[in-house]
């Protein structure tokens, strides 16, 4: 089974985007880095045990990728909020052979981190990305200072939820990833020293 890697924030730019996770958190995220193949920039925080957090916005000093970016980012509209979570696997080529509609493999780097991800060709995961990305690191993942979040609930809600449960089903089976039928939202819910907290 493949399991939980992070989820990533979409916004305008990337202060909005801390400020969303500052305001819902009240946390600070850490550095980040560019991914030149797709035009983007993020911010990450770790989540303990090898998960992280992101928020990830179009680089504005970026030249224009050759092709639509990933995480629908070229169609964002409105204030930040979780746009995608991601799964990694041991085996990418074998997932996207079985499941078409994750996308391609698709090779890209940031800084000394190199993995491949699934990438639909116009950069638009279905279910309006509830369903995971799918990523798999050829290097070591990059390893954060522990500052006590941990992700206790991940609720992908959507209008094609009963769809979307099997095919989550057959990919993970981590029991904090829940589905329910309503209008498209992502929630996280995290511990930290703040007490619990929920982030869209």
């Amino acid at each position: 089974m493949q399991v939980f890697d992070h989820f990533a924030v979409a916004a305008a730019t990337l202060d909005a985007g801390v400020a969303h996770v500052r305001r819902h958190l009240g946390h600070e995220m850490d550095s980040g880095g560019e991914h030149a193949l797709m035009g983007t920039h993020n911010r990450l925080s770790g989540l303990g045990d090898g998960e992280y957090m992101e928020v990830i916005a179009v680089n504005p000093d970026a030249p224009p990728p050759d092709r639509p970016r990933w995480f629908d980012l070229d169609r964002r509209v409105g204030p930040p909020r979780i746009g995608n979570w991601i799964l990694r696997t041991d085996d990418l080529d074998g997932l996207c052979t079985r499941l078409p509609e994750a996308g391609r493999p698709v090779a890209v780097e940031r800084g000394p981190y190199r993995w491949r991800m699934a990438v639909p060709e116009d950069g638009v995961l279905p279910f309006d990305g509830c369903f995971p990305a799918l990523m798999q690191w050829d290097t070591p993942p990059p390893t954060f200072t522990d500052v006590g979040l941990r992700l206790t609930r991940l609720e992908l809600s959507h209008p094609g939820a009963p769809a979307l449960a099997p095919i989550v089903a057959s990919l993970t089976d981590d029991p904090r990833i829940v589905l329910a039928e309503g209008p498209r939202r992502i929630t996280a819910t995290l511990e930290n020293p703040n007490g619990v907290r929920e982030i869209a």
